[in-house]
C-alpha cells in the first residue's frame, strides 16, 4: 500500500512538473496575427494580408492584387514614414507635336514656253521639291531687237537697206520703231551672242545700230515652290533652259492665293 501511495504521487508530481514545463514554453510565444499590447500598432507588408480574390477564379491584369503588391499597408493610428510609401511615377505626358516649320513660297518665272517650265519644274523636282505651275496673262519678253534709225529722207533709207543687204543682212526691213518714227529693223534675237554679232557687223559698215528688248502678249508661266527650312535664296540661273538664251527670270514671294 505505501508502495502504491509512492507510486501514485510520483505519477502526479510528473504530470505537474511536465504540466509547468509545458506553459513555461508557450507563454511567450504570440500567438500568429495577434496584437502584442493594447494600442500598438506595426507595419505589415502588403504580401502579409490575404487579398479578396473575386469568386470563379484568380484577379486579372488591373486588379487590386496587382496594386497590393507594391504597396505597404499601415494599422491603424500609426502614418507609414516616407521610406515606408513606394513612389508612384507619374504618366509621361504626351510628346507635344513639333510646330510645322513656317512655308516659305517663291514663284520662279516668267517663262515664255510650256517646255521651258517643264524644264525648270523638273530642275526643281530633281532636288526634292514639289513644283507648281501657273499660267497668267501678260506681256512675254521676246526677245533683243536690234535696229537703225531711219535718216530723215525716204531716199537715204533706202540706200541702207541696199547696203545692209548687199552685206548679207537679208532679213533688214522697214517697221515703226521704239518711239515714233520708223526704223530699219536687223533682226530679232533669243540668244546674247547672236545679237552682238549683229551689232558687230553692223557697226564694221560704218553704222550706229539700237537695241531694246521686245516683247508680246500671251501667256507667262510661272512656278511656284516651297522652301525647305535652312534654303537660301534659289538661282533664276540654276533654272534657265538652253544654254546661251536670253532669261529675263526673276524669283519672288508667290501672290497671295497661292502662298
Amino acid at each position: 500500500m505505501t508502495a502504491l501511495k509512492i507510486i501514485v504521487v510520483g505519477l502526479a508530481l510528473a504530470n505537474i512538473g511536465y504540466f509547468l514545463w509545458m506553459h513555461e514554453i508557450a507563454a511567450p510565444e504570440a500567438a500568429p496575427g495577434a496584437v502584442a499590447a493594447a494600442g500598438a500598432t506595426t507595419l505589415r507588408l502588403a504580401s502579409e494580408v490575404p487579398s479578396p480574390r473575386p469568386a470563379g477564379g484568380a484577379a486579372g491584369p488591373g486588379s487590386l492584387d496587382a496594386a497590393a503588391a507594391a504597396a505597404v499597408v499601415a494599422e491603424p493610428g500609426v502614418a507609414p514614414s516616407a521610406a515606408a510609401v513606394p513612389a508612384v511615377a507619374a504618366p509621361a505626358p504626351e510628346r507635344a507635336g513639333l510646330p510645322a516649320a513656317a512655308r516659305r513660297c517663291v514663284t520662279v518665272g516668267p517663262f515664255k514656253e510650256v517646255s521651258e517650265a517643264a524644264h525648270a519644274a523638273s530642275t526643281l523636282r530633281g532636288g526634292g521639291y514639289d513644283p507648281r505651275q501657273r499660267v497668267v496673262d501678260g506681256e512675254v519678253w521676246a526677245g533683243v531687237w536690234v535696229y537703225l534709225p531711219l535718216p530723215a529722207t525716204h531716199p537715204a533709207s533706202d540706200q541702207l537697206l541696199a547696203k545692209l543687204k548687199a552685206a548679207g543682212i537679208d532679213d533688214s526691213l522697214v517697221m515703226p520703231g521704239p518711239a515714233d518714227g520708223s526704223v530699219i529693223s536687223l533682226g530679232l534675237f533669243s540668244e546674247q551672242k547672236r545679237a552682238q554679232a549683229r551689232v558687230q557687223q553692223v557697226q564694221a559698215l560704218g553704222l550706229t545700230p539700237g537695241v531694246a528688248d521686245r516683247k508680246r502678249t500671251g501667256n507667262l508661266y510661272w512656278i511656284d515652290v516651297d522652301l525647305k527650312p535652312g534654303d537660301g535664296p534659289l538661282n533664276p540661273a540654276d533654272l534657265a533652259g538652253e544654254a546661251g538664251h536670253i532669261n529675263r527670270l526673276e524669283v519672288k514671294a508667290c501672290p497671295a492665293a497661292t502662298s
